[in-house]
């Protein structure tokens, strides 16, 4: 009986990412004796059959600054377009993934190591991917744009003023700091790092104090994503 490689070179399914699959064992980190195995499938075939580029979307600001509200209210938006999208909540992400973390430098750190990466798999399937997280360090930012790749990591910077975040504290966490209660926390005892160049920077009020909508927010974001080519098909 031929070997299922024989076959497949028979009939001409052969790929070459099938065909470099001999190649040498190198170590990563702490594991060894590893390889990294090519997709049988290329991104720009994917992103051709949902007629989409993929791409991380990351949401970063103060603990209420409306991260999650966007990202949801963007993520419907593009659902009613057809697109295929993922969404990754920092509270969510800590109920099963990152359950084993806590918030001290080094946990905080891993926290985005770990979504960076998963965001990363999801880009490369074609997926539009919404993160929303404080990730109050530029340093682990940086890191997660530089896995990413050039272009398609979009930084999304909630720029509201800490004094908003109170007034609206949905999860009761600033009275909670303000009161001694809750150590670390981003904003009043553990320091956020504003982005320098964000991709896109959302306030929100308007120069005249006008508060702008979750929908308004949004909406630049679509503007944003079309503009780019994120909602087309790669270019042949």
């Amino acid at each position: 009986m031929q070997s299922a490689p024989s076959l497949l070179s028979r009939f001409g399914l052969l790929r070459p990412a099938m065909s470099r699959s001999l190649s040498t064992a190198y170590d990563v980190g702490s594991s060894t004796n590893i390889k990294w195995h090519e997709g049988a499938v290329p991104t720009e075939t994917k992103e051709a059959t949902m007629k989409q580029r993929g791409c991380v979307v990351w949401f970063t600001g103060l603990s209420g600054s409306g991260k999650s509200t966007v990202a949801c209210t963007l993520e419907h938006a593009l659902a009613d377009s057809g697109k295929v999208t993922a969404l990754l909540d920092g509270d969510n992400v800590r109920h099963g993934l990152n359950s084993n973390l806590g918030f001290t430098a080094a946990d905080r750190e891993e926290n985005i190591r770990r979504i960076g990466e998963v965001s990363k798999l999801f880009a490369d399937t074609g997926i539009i991917t919404l993160v929303s997280f404080i990730s109050p360090y530029r340093r682990d930012r940086d890191r997660v744009r530089e896995r990413v790749g050039q272009g398609r990591f979009i930084e999304v910077f909630m720029k509201v003023p800490i004094s908003i975040c109170e007034e609206r504290d949905p999860k009761g966490l600033y009275k909670k700091a303000r009161a001694g209660k809750l150590k670390g926390f981003t904003g009043i005892d553990d320091p956020y790092e504003e982005p320098t160049n964000a991709e896109v920077v959302l306030e929100a009020e308007t120069p005249e104090g006008k508060r702008i909508s979750p929908e308004e927010q949004a909406g630049k974001l679509l503007d944003y994503l079309r503009s780019k080519g994120f909602l087309a098909g790669p270019s042949k």
